[in-house]
């Protein structure tokens, strides 16, 4: 039994083709995608609406508890964030540009301070 090589020329041939022959055919281009999209679209729906519809959630068995020690570290946390936030309008920054003397212009090109 004797395995034939891929020609990857034919294959090349092939795509470089493709274009125009579909070009040429644009009615029946347009109708063939229009249907695989149609064809995908139901799948999609089927898939995620259809099948959710179906399906019975499970109900637990234990009923949900409240984590109170959880609840509290996150609570500090939300505590020393403000604190942080709120400490930030009292502290006094100072201004990067009163150091500096302006220049004004003098007549032809003479720059004085």
């Amino acid at each position: 039994m004797k395995i034939e090589a891929i020609k990857f020329d034919k294959i090349k041939i092939f795509f470089k083709k493709l274009p125009r022959f579909l070009g040429e055919r644009a009615f029946f281009t347009f109708l063939g995608l229009l249907f695989i999209f149609l064809i995908f679209a139901a799948f999609l729906f089927y898939k995620y609406i259809f099948l959710v519809e179906r399906v019975q959630p499970e109900i637990a068995e234990e009923p949900l508890q409240f984590n109170e020690k959880l609840f509290q570290e996150i609570l500090e946390k939300f505590d020393e964030r403000e604190r942080k936030f709120k400490e930030t309008d009292l502290k006094q920054y100072p201004n990067p540009f009163a150091g500096t003397v302006p220049v004004e212009e003098k007549g032809e090109g003479e720059l004085t301070e």
